[in-house]
């Protein structure tokens, strides 16, 4: 990527993406955000079949950066007005939005620290690995704003209305264990082991059927719908993988009791 603040790196079908300004714990500067713009482009036209996010050094991602130098001035006041587009609305959401449709799995391996927006990041993933020492940070109350960037749509999804209002209004850090035990994440791992972990993960998405990206969209989809129209929509969505070449290959491998070659199409 062109600063440099996003490493993309592919091994096999697995795109690796790293947050790559660990003197900030890659918080999402300027910089870092054109370069992770251009690191999606490359994942949603390429070939990769699962995407792994993690970060460089010690954290994660600390959420955006308050003392970026690259950072435009803002008029909060046309803000407010409605006249200028916030840095919600001009780059976060529709990136956010970007992750939620990709077409391939996302497995977060979180290394460190995931603060505010750099939580939410965490949270877009379909599966996420943890470090032990690790932890999360819905940091918002101590500077005055509120969660942004998902967080307060995901975080009572899948932890309960009680706890997402103790993270965001007690803003106190959730370390690893306890994020575990609250079904915030998959696993935690010792801290040498994040990554052969994450990677041995993704590996097992990436030789998977075409379906896992559908699957990932009908669970993401649902979060906001009525039964009757879940139901629905799993009959189109099935409809979609049956006519799969994968499809047609695991029914083969099924019936001539073998392990199945998906191709991821």
């Amino acid at each position: 990527m062109r600063h440099g603040r996003i490493l993309l790196e592919h091994r096999g079908a697995v795109a690796v993406m790293t947050l790559n300004d660990p003197a900030t714990l890659n918080a999402f500067g300027a910089k870092l955000r054109e370069d992770m713009t251009e690191a999606l482009d490359a994942v949603e036209a390429g070939a990769a079949r699962c995407l792994v996010i993690t970060g460089a050094g010690r954290g994660f991602c600390s959420g955006a950066n308050l003392n970026d130098p690259d950072r435009k001035p803002r008029d909060r006041a046309a803000e407010a007005r409605g006249e200028a587009k916030t840095d919600l609305a001009a780059w976060y959401n529709p990136t956010f939005l970007r992750l939620r449709a990709l077409r391939i799995p996302i497995v977060a391996a979180i290394n460190g620290i995931a603060a505010g927006a750099g939580m939410s990041l965490a949270l877009s993933a379909d599966l996420r690995v943890a470090a032990r020492s690790a932890g999360f940070l819905q940091a918002f109350a101590r500077i005055g704003l509120v969660p942004d960037c998902g967080a307060s749509f995901i975080l009572p999804r899948l932890i309960g209305l009680s706890r997402a209002m103790e993270l965001s209004l007690l803003a106190e850090r959730l370390p690893a264990d306890k994020a575990l035990e609250w079904g915030l994440i998959n696993r935690v791992v010792e801290d040498e082991a994040l990554m052969p972990g994450a990677l041995d993960m993704a590996q097992r998405l990436a030789e998977g059927p075409a379906s896992l990206g559908l699957i990932r969209r009908l669970y993401w989809d649902g979060l906001e719908a009525g039964y009757e129209a879940q139901l629905a929509r799993e009959d189109r969505v099935q409809t979609e993988a049956a006519a799969t070449a994968d499809y047609t290959e695991g029914v083969a491998a099924f019936r001539e009791k073998r392990a199945a070659r998906f191709s991821g199409h």
